[in-house]
């Protein structure tokens, strides 16, 4: 469609040219945007200029020039009998003709139900595989398809790709390329998505691991761990419990947390997520600090007191380049207002930002029970606080207030969602074998009801989610949920780190990696997710990123359980099996420390102490940590051992067996067949099945 060509990062990754009806421009912008955010450079008219003979030979030279050609098909293309994008599909398709049959060039996308068999949409394009974006909105998996196909394209034909079609008329409809300012709420998403589309394009430096089975050096380039700041980005600090008294600490966290989300859904603007702006409660580091190491330009802080029904709240809005307050207000509100207390809060920063609330985007309420019960919402402020802490203890009194808060008002989605976390947690973490069964029975019954009372609410979906994965082992089911989960809430970051982690699941830890990325832009100091990247890129062999990622989640939360065991896997893999034995005998958890001791010995000169650190973790972990176990006999090298262990791990049903198909220790055993028949026992996809790209629900 010709246009404007703008370019959203430092390298051009190839020529793509947007094809569409003008009824769907919404969705070709978005899929533009997208694009253009992972460095590729897209031609895209949005001038719907027609006619003429210099337009008519600049949009035919755009054809000749672009890498590939992408026609959005949709019942409005259908329903169009005449129009200049059916020239364009034509120009297209005679030029295919051209091409040899596997060179790529035709990438239809279609945005709605459209049949694949539609005989208004031209036989070329039936005969191609589609990529279903329903509404135009782009996932990352298509951002990095689109990439490896421009990377495939550019190598096998080189000098396809022009920054300018030859003979453009000086102001055209096509500009030269310049950044993209707007859609910041897309653009921040994206651009931690280029950390998986890179991966045809840079080598990592890594070197090879000495664990024999392990696949070589994944070439994907490293990514900011912390976006750079933009003028539409903030972090809410947590609020400071002014009240006198330490038991209302959950009711600042509230607050501050439901500012967080309330904030996020305003449109073209970053906001950074609880886990990573709390670190920073009582923080003697200036704003500028703050706001170097968060990657944002504005603070919201503040406090609150509560009497009685009576609450205050001041707030402030900071610039963390100078430390000026730019705008600042006190309200006291009796406690029966709260609700349009935190708009008004919102709509003030908003004001402030300069930033447009959309209407559909105005109010937090996803947070609120429909009632408006204050109690209930209540108890569900005081369910988050206590169920943060993550101990048996904190845990079950979050199941209390949450199901305090479905009793006050039995239509509050959100609390049965988070009571169907918790109870999943709690049995994962803490119960022995009948407890947990009743827990994650309860886990069940609590997220049918979320989703029964709001089908739409990603978190209900999140929840659900987390129970197929890891309490049904149903990887497919899982992934199903938490993509929609990302379909209604894009810039979730649990809803995009939980993507990634089924992906991993399902043997695609560059994928994983990908989206992981996308969800620390949003919380970058999240420990758990930096723990994860360690796994990720340790299966990618990219060892010194991982290695950096597993301290940085240490520094984060030093006494977290495995952070430590994960740096452990990373050193063996570097061929120091001294550092690794310091990791391990660093570890805060005693289970996760003998499992660490023992793997680091296997590299060791002792074989007597390697082998009693193996006996002592049968003797005492053998129904808790039988795939640990089977860990230990893949590293070294006993087979019949490792899958005796590995068909325990399934009769305990080991949520360590989410993990197998990234295991690097477990990669030795790819071509075995005991391997393929194991993964189709628990419902993974078999290794050949990842490595014809078929394990993931997405590509079915």
């Amino acid at each position: 469609m010709g246009g404007e060509s703008p370019q959203g990062a430092s390298v051009t990754a190839g020529t793509v040219f947007l094809s569409y009806a003008s009824q769907d421009a919404a969705a070709a912008h978005r899929i533009a945007t997208a694009l253009t955010e992972a460095g590729i450079e897209v031609w895209f008219d949005q001038s719907e200029l027609r006619g003429g003979d210099a337009w008519d030979a600049m949009i035919r030279s755009q054809i000749k020039a672009c890498t590939l050609f992408l026609p959005i098909i949709s019942a409005s293309a259908h329903a169009r009998v005449e129009g200049y994008f059916r020239l364009e599909w034509k120009l297209a398709v005679d030029r295919s003709h051209l091409m040899a049959p596997d060179q790529p060039f035709l990438l239809p996308v279609v945005i709605d139900d459209t049949a694949q068999n539609d005989e208004r949409i031209p036989e070329r394009f039936r005969e191609i595989q589609w990529s279903r974006l329903r509404g135009g909105y782009p996932s990352a998996d298509f951002v990095a398809r689109i990439l490896r196909l421009l990377s495939r394209a550019r190598t096998e034909s080189p000098g396809t790709a022009r920054s300018t079609p030859p003979g453009t008329p000086a102001g055209s409809a096509i500009s030269t390329p310049r950044p993209r300012v707007a859609m910041l709420a897309v653009a921040i998403g994206v651009l931690c998505v280029v950390g998986a589309g890179y991966l045809w394009y840079r080598h990592s430096g890594a070197s090879r691991s000495d664990v024999p089975g392990v696949p070589p050096a994944s070439p994907v380039a490293a990514v900011p761990m912390v976006a750079a700041p933009t003028d539409n980005s903030i972090a809410v600090l947590p609020l400071v419990n002014e009240s006198g008294d330490t038991g209302q600490q959950y009711f600042s966290d509230g607050l501050s947390e439901d500012l967080i989300t309330a904030l996020s859904q305003l449109s073209g603007l970053r906001v950074i997520g609880r886990n990573s702006s709390f670190q920073f409660r009582d923080s003697k580091d200036d704003s500028r600090t703050i706001g170097t190491k968060l990657g944002v330009a504005h603070l919201l802080e503040g406090t609150v007191r509560r009497s009685g029904n009576a609450v205050r709240i001041s707030a402030e809005l900071i610039n963390t380049a100078d430390g000026t307050t730019q705008w600042s207000e006190r309200y006291d509100r009796q406690f029966r207002e709260l609700f349009a207390l935190q708009d008004d809060i919102t709509r003030a920063v908003a004001a402030a930002l300069k930033t447009r609330l959309l209407t559909a985007e105005s109010t937090n309420s996803g947070d609120r029970p429909p009632s408006g019960n204050l109690d209930a919402y209540n108890a569900l402020l005081q369910g988050q606080f206590f169920g943060a802490r993550d101990t048996q203890a904190d845990m079950e009194k979050a199941i209390e207030q949450f199901s305090t808060a479905t009793r006050l008002d039995p239509r509050y989605a959100l609390a049965w969602s988070l009571l169907a976390r918790q109870w999943t947690g709690l049995g994962e973490e803490f119960l022995d074998s009948t407890a947990q069964k009743d827990a994650n029975g309860k886990a069940r019954a609590a997220s049918a009801t979320a989703l029964s009372i709001a089908p739409d609410l990603a978190y209900g979906h999140i929840a659900r989610g987390y129970i197929l994965l890891n309490v049904d082992f149903d990887p497919h089911g899982a992934e199903t949920e938490f993509r929609r989960a990302v379909e209604l809430a894009p810039k979730d970051g649990e809803a995009l780190f939980m993507v990634g982690n089924v992906l991993a699941t399902l043997g695609q830890p560059d994928q994983a990696l990908a989206y992981t990325q996308q969800a620390l832009a949003t919380d970058p100091l999240r420990a758990r997710w930096h723990n994860w990247n360690t796994l990720y890129l340790l299966a990618l062999n990219r060892l010194d990123e991982a290695r950096n990622e597993a301290e940085k989640a240490i520094e984060l939360q030093p006494d977290a359980a495995a952070y430590h065991e994960s740096l452990v896997m990373v050193e063996i893999a570097r061929g120091d099996s001294k550092a690794a034995l310091v990791a391990a005998q660093a570890e805060p958890s005693m289970t996760w420390r003998k499992v660490g001791v023992a793997l680091a010995l296997q590299r060791g000169a002792d074989r007597a102490a390697a082998d009693a650190s193996l006996h002592e973790l049968i003797d005492t972990l053998a129904d808790t940590a039988a795939f640990q176990i089977a860990e230990v006999y893949a590293l070294r090298n006993e087979a019949d051992k490792t899958f005796e262990w590995l068909d325990r791990s399934w009769s305990n049903r080991d949520p360590g067996i989410n993990y197998l198909l990234f295991d690097p220790y477990m990669q030795r055993y790819r071509a075995d067949p005991r391997m393929a028949a194991y993964c189709i026992k628990v419902g993974l996809p078999t290794p050949a099945q990842v490595a014809a790209g078929t394990s993931s629900a997405a590509a079915r």
